[in-house]
């Protein structure tokens, strides 16, 4: 009888080492996952997401959501970001495509009423923004798929609306930035800022 009840003694005894260790060995994964984790969504990002909002008129709400390259002594215009379209890349399944106004995911756009962008006439919703440079005029595209990557998978056949502009020459901005100028009761001038030029387009009611 003693005998077994060493035997009994000694089973129980490892199985609470053995459940102290298994217990001990899945918390420190569960801290070394959590970590991790927190690391990655804790990343500061290169270009900081921003937004900007101007109401017109009575109710005309206009937000521009995007992220913030900065210049960092680059040549910007015609380099980093080339005039036309960009080459294809590994990323765009071997199609050029626009640059995407901004950095990471797409910039977009969103108003709650119909409106007059240089004179054309865009709906209610939400629109990512591209735009193809050039040296003199630029396209800026008005696209129905706002949910991407930059500009990679960029589909012509989605575009709302393209509008050719001006672009003029502005202060040194070393952030990219979107503004509103030129408010009256019933239109306003969005603008993207970068390095020493502006680009704007002029949104009426």
């Amino acid at each position: 009888m003693t005998n077994h009840r060493l035997i009994i003694n000694r089973y129980l005894k490892n199985m609470k080492t053995s459940k102290t260790t298994i217990t001990l060995f899945v918390s420190l994964i569960m801290i070394l996952v959590s970590s991790n984790s927190f690391g990655q969504g804790n990343q500061i990002r290169q270009s900081q997401n921003s937004s900007v909002t101007q109401y017109v008129g009575v109710d005309t709400q206009i937000t521009i959501n995007y992220s913030r390259p900065a210049v960092k002594g680059r040549v910007v215009w015609g380099n980093m970001v080339p005039y036309g379209l960009a080459p294809a890349d590994k990323y765009s399944n071997g199609k050029s495509f626009p640059w995407r106004a901004g950095a990471n995911e797409n910039t977009t756009i969103e108003i709650n009423n119909e409106v007059k962008i240089e004179g054309n006439t865009l709906a209610p919703g939400k629109y990512s923004i591209h735009m193809i440079p050039s040296e003199t005029d630029w396209i800026i595209i008005f696209n129905n798929n706002n949910n991407q990557w930059g500009s990679f998978s960029y589909d012509e056949s989605a575009d709302a609306l393209r509008v050719t502009v001006t672009p003029i020459e502005g202060h040194f901005e070393e952030f990219l930035s979107y503004n509103f100028g030129n408010i009256t009761d019933n239109s306003v001038v969005a603008y993207l800022h970068w390095e020493k030029l502006k680009i704007p387009f002029q949104i009426n009611l």
